[in-house]
């Protein structure tokens, strides 16, 4: 069973979450705002991982015209989003399922928060070319997950550096995630992430966003 059909897990999710990641809330505020500057005031917008609906929360509620269609593996995560967005689950279509399942678009605007960072290289890289195929030309992508160094001398300390930050944020056993993530997460670091974008068909790939292991990029579909 994977962990997000744990419903331990399932129900702790945006609490933890909140404590592992600098920054969260304003993570997706800014997601917000990056998104807006190119879609229109009744976009239609692609959020892949949604599970949770910590982001489809936010961004509806900053932009009450904009439709979604939310994508994600765990049919007990995609619940837990609808049961968080409450009314606003209306404006969302959901996909149980990865990236195949979403629609063909166009999209005006695509989100991934937290999620690549689960995906091997090359289905990482086979993802962000399927992400991009369902945009309109010169559409944002957002995306932000674990990056960084990933050499075994710094895969160590950044490693420790994060499981000081949850530790400081009340994560009783966040030292014993470090073995899990070593074994478990495929880490690239910020340089092979981005040349990742550009490969998928991304342009004017910027950084916004850094928090200890995290990093933020927005980038647009060439036209």
């Amino acid at each position: 069973m994977s962990s997000f059909s744990n419903p331990e897990i399932v129900s702790g999710y945006a609490a933890r979450t909140e404590q592992l990641v600098p920054g969260l809330h304003h993570l997706h505020q800014m997601t917000g705002l990056l998104l807006a500057e190119s879609a229109p005031v009744n976009a239609r917008v692609l959020v892949l991982g949604a599970g949770g609906g910590m982001e489809l929360k936010v961004l509806s509620e900053m932009q009450p015209g904009w439709h979604f269609d939310g994508v994600d593996p765990s049919a007990e995560m995609l619940q837990l989003a609808k049961i968080n967005l409450g009314a606003q689950a209306s404006r969302v279509a959901f996909h149980e399922g990865y990236i195949d399942s979403a629609s063909e678009g166009p999209f005006d605007a695509a989100v991934c928060l937290l999620t690549l960072h689960f995906l091997p290289k090359q289905e990482r890289l086979q993802t962000l070319h399927e992400v991009q195929s369902r945009l309109k030309p010169g559409a944002p992508f957002v995306t932000a997950h674990h990056s960084f160094p990933n050499t075994d001398a710094e895969l160590d300390r950044w490693l420790t550096r994060y499981a000081a930050f949850g530790a400081m944020s009340g994560v009783p056993d966040a030292q014993n995630n470090i073995k899990a993530m070593k074994e478990r997460l495929p880490v690239l670091s910020p340089e092979q992430d981005e040349t990742l974008l550009r490969e998928a068909g991304f342009s004017d790939i910027e950084l916004f966003y850094a928090g200890l292991t995290f990093k933020g990029w927005v980038g647009y579909k060439t036209t």
